[in-house]
């Protein structure tokens, strides 16, 4: 996979946290689901496993970031 990939990847992720810092807990939730999907998408099409370890890392990341978006919204 091409470092492109993984730099969009990273920009969209920074965004999502942003959003989270700027307690816009819709908006972070939204961009959410489009970098999910797209990681998706990146995991379904690789093979190779530096790929999938790269791409698992931020699976867990997303998933921790759902879980602050959660809780921001409780806080609400």
């Amino acid at each position: 996979m091409t470092n492109d990939k993984y730099a969009s990847l990273k920009a969209e992720v920074q965004e999502i946290i942003d959003l989270i810092a700027a307690k816009n807990a819709k908006e972070a939730n939204n961009k959410l689901v489009d970098v999910s999907e797209q990681l998706d998408d990146l995991l379904d099409t690789s093979d190779e496993d530096e790929d999938l370890i790269e791409l698992s890392k931020y699976q867990v990341l997303l998933n921790q970031l759902y879980q602050k978006i959660v809780a921001l919204n409780g806080q609400v």
